[in-house]
């Protein structure tokens, strides 16, 4: 038999359903709901970038309007029902799973030792500093970079001493855990003070991790392709999504698909979760009214999935020459029910206390009718409020 054909709508509804936003955004904003919000999108991106808000204060907001920062700060740092770890970038997860990074610390030890980047920051006495590290850290507590004195820094960006990189390679290797945040830098302490359940349990075996990796991003996206699936998290090879598949099949619990893309190419061969069809009559109508997504939305991270799902053709152009950008430095995708309908590039002026929008663009086909204008602005308003901002210019 032909694999069925998946509508571009339905393969859309059913990742935006996986990935929280088919939710009604205004329920009740409880600590155990951000829990729950998270553990269903399995992590979010924490990042540095702060020309609006930190990045996972814009993905949770646009998924639960009455969110508080000082809530996820409390899961992380009272709670304990997260931590901070590495995926494609870092994140915050549940610390449910922490035992499934075991092999990545094994794997990124390796990998980080040989790379020239993590050479040339790390010195030649890479032992003796990361010794020096954590004997300071073992008899004080929790220490952050600052802690620390070097004369010499190195790397083309932002310049880093020694023990700075030697703690990011203990963290990164899980030998020590971030304990909290001080104005968003780091303070580590060893992983077993941190969280001293999850550290001791063992490293999952090969089967199972590969169960885990593969069972958990399947629920997180709906229909996906082994190549999808691997890079959920980044924790398993092409080569053994691949195979897990090829047994997921064959046991009934995904079903081999055909989605239409919304860029009008050939559909592509993927997989459903099995039971695709009565979960996706059983989805709640997106919620009326406009958001803004973070550019490092979990929905936007695969460009080229975001292109195929929704049309919607998006770069990060932090990181392009201003004279290459074609919107702006932090452009937030406009989601308005189930479509990506255009972007704006805002900034946020917090010494004058104002929100501006420096550009605002409709993709093809999207009028600026008053009723999306009218939404638009109350998305802007209800943003401007939860980053403190008393004014919006610009639009």
């Amino acid at each position: 038999m032909n694999p069925v054909v998946i509508s571009t709508q339905a393969s859309r509804r059913l990742f935006l359903g996986a990935q929280g936003l088919l939710e009604d955004p205004t329920r009740r904003a409880t600590r155990p709901a951000l829990l729950r919000l998270i553990q269903g999108l399995g992590f979010v991106q924490v990042d540095t970038i702060n020309v609006v808000g930190r990045a996972h204060d814009l993905t949770l907001f646009s998924r639960l309007a009455g969110y508080k920062p000082a809530q996820l700060q409390a899961l992380l740092e009272t709670d304990r029902s997260l931590f901070e770890g590495w995926t494609h970038d870092a994140s915050a997860i549940p610390t449910q799973w922490y035992h499934h990074w075991k092999p990545r610390f094994v794997q990124d030890r390796t990998r980080i030792q040989r790379h020239s980047w993590w050479q040339n920051l790390l010195g030649p006495e890479t032992e003796r500093v990361c010794a020096h590290v954590l004997e300071r850290i073992s008899a004080e507590g929790p220490l952050g970079s600052s802690d620390f004195d070097h004369p010499e820094k190195r790397g083309p960006w932002w310049g880093w001493k020694p023990q700075k990189a030697a703690l990011d390679y203990l963290w990164r290797t899980g030998v020590l855990a971030i304990a909290k945040r001080v104005n968003f830098h780091k303070r580590y302490d060893l992983a077993e003070r941190v969280l001293p359940e999850a550290h001791s349990l063992p490293e999952p075996d090969p089967e199972a991790h590969l169960e885990w990796a593969c069972a958990t991003a399947m629920e997180r996206l709906g229909v996906f392709s082994a190549k999808e699936l691997a890079g959920f998290w980044g924790a398993v090879e092409i080569s053994e999504a691949r195979r897990w598949c090829q047994s997921a099949q064959k046991d009934g619990r995904i079903v081999p698909v055909r989605v239409e893309a919304a860029d009008g190419s050939e559909p592509q061969s993927a997989f459903a979760v099995a039971g695709w069809e009565p979960r996706l009559e059983s989805l709640p109508e997106a919620p009326p009214g406009i958001r803004l997504l973070c550019p490092f939305d979990p929905v936007l991270r695969d460009r080229s999935r975001a292109l195929r799902r929704f049309g919607f053709d998006y770069r990060f152009e932090a990181f392009t020459p201003l004279s290459r950008r074609i919107y702006g430095y932090y452009v937030m995708p406009i989601l308005e029910g189930d479509r990506l309908i255009g972007r704006l590039d805002p900034k946020l002026h917090r010494d004058r206390g104002v929100l501006e929008v420096r550009g605002l663009w409709w993709e093809p086909g999207i009028r600026p009718t008053r009723v999306r204008l009218n939404r638009l602005g109350l998305a802007l308003e209800e943003l401007a409020t939860f980053l403190g901002a008393r004014e919006i210019e610009g639009v």
